[in-house]
């Protein structure tokens, strides 16, 4: 029987950006599969806060994915560079693992008349001081990056005081906008420590690319698991009827359409040179949209079954509409990046016109919400055929 060594300690130098066969570990799968269950959390609180109070949600839900997000896409582009596989850098990913964890239980005090961020921002910290002491490292370890690592961990350390100060402020106008603030000052830190003289850190482009295709198909998944509860729920209580069948078939060609779209083509081709900052922010759009796609969808399953307090037939079906749209508009702005081509939003935006489109023709022909998500369903499996099509007479 053989083992596999794990060294207690690496030097952080650096891994080989030109690397070949890089591949995601098993540690960052976990990783990942942990950050789900705050996906997770932040989507059912929305499905909960639509079917109760319709929209006042919506910013609740917004502020909590950008707190997931953010933390996954730091530690991942961090571990990208500097991942080790030693037991030090094994324990500082528990830590963060940790933190989403603690964020997660947090969420649902969020979406409260009187929301209540301290479990939140307790979480938030912990997932993102803990790459303080590993960019300090990184400074003496790899001197090349050395100023560059300190900026990394001298902004992290003073937002994250900002983020704890931010609890004392009242709700409302100036606790929203102390949050905008803090949000911009936390994107703004890669972009300040990266470009303001010394080298760049050593991440690897197709290691990125791998990682952010992968959180998409579990994010993917966490919207069929989402789907699939409300259904079962439904199908428990008034068994299948014509109109849950619609919302069914129509949900299943949504995401396995947006799947089929997003790996249509290579997106490291949308990373130019070294610079990925519009290809990573651009995510923050396509992978909130997926996950509110899943509270969309249940929500129209509560509509098939007639919740007093649900929304109506055609806010429902734009429940479902305004997420796909943003989903194929924040993609389609990554490939016209990459492809420094304007003319490759025109499919993104005539797709995003029609499933609107189909909301409105599903809810105005008949009053069952599956016909509308049906069409919507339909018509992203057209923009695949299309696709399909183009490809294949090219």
């Amino acid at each position: 029987m053989s083992y596999t060594y794990v060294p207690w300690r690496l030097p952080l130098a650096g891994r080989d950006p030109d690397e070949e066969h890089r591949a995601s570990t098993p540690l960052e799968l976990l990783f990942d599969l942990s950050f789900v269950v705050a996906v997770s959390a932040a989507a059912a609180a929305l499905h909960h806060d639509l079917a109760i109070h319709h929209f006042s949600g919506l910013i609740a839900y917004a502020m909590m994915f950008f707190a997931i997000w953010w933390a996954w896409l730091n530690y991942s582009w961090f571990a990208s560079a500097y991942d080790t596989g030693d037991v030090v850098f094994r324990l500082v990913t528990f830590v963060i693992l940790t933190g989403v964890l603690v964020l997660a239980a947090g969420i649902p005090r969020v979406f409260r008349d009187h929301p209540d961020f301290t479990v939140v921002v307790l979480g938030y910290v912990i997932m993102r001081a803990a790459l303080v002491p590993m960019w300090l490292r990184v400074a003496r370890e790899h001197p090349v990056v050395r100023p560059t690592a300190l900026r990394y961990a001298a902004g992290i350390t003073l937002v994250q005081i900002c983020w704890v100060a931010r609890l004392a402020l009242p709700d409302g106008t100036w606790g929203l906008l102390s949050f905008v603030v803090l949000g911009v000052a936390e994107l703004a830190i890669p972009f300040w420590a990266e470009n303001s003289g010394g080298e760049s850190t050593p991440w690897h482009v197709e290691h990125i690319v791998e990682r952010f295709g992968l959180f998409t198909i579990i994010v993917l998944g966490e919207v069929i698991l989402a789907t699939t509860q409300a259904i079962s729920a439904s199908l428990d209580g008034h068994g299948l009827s014509l109109n849950l069948a619609m919302v069914i078939a129509g949900g299943l060609l949504l995401v396995l359409s947006l799947w089929w779209i997003y790996f249509k083509r290579s997106l490291v081709e949308s990373i130019r040179g070294r610079n990925a900052f519009l290809f990573g922010y651009a995510h923050y759009f396509l992978l909130g949209s997926v996950a509110a796609i899943g509270a969309a969808l249940a929500t129209c399953v509560d509509v098939v079954e007639r919740h007093p307090h649900g929304l109506g037939h055609l806010a429902a079906a734009l429940c479902v509409a305004v997420p796909v749209s943003v989903y194929l508009l924040a993609l389609g702005v990554i490939h016209a990046y990459g492809d420094r081509s304007p003319r490759i939003m025109v499919g993104p935006v005539v797709i995003a016109v029609l499933t609107f489109g189909a909301a409105v023709v599903g809810t105005a022909v008949t009053d069952q919400i599956g016909l509308s998500v049906l069409l919507i369903g339909v018509v992203a499996t057209g923009a695949v055929v299309d696709h399909q099509l183009r490809i294949s007479a090219s």
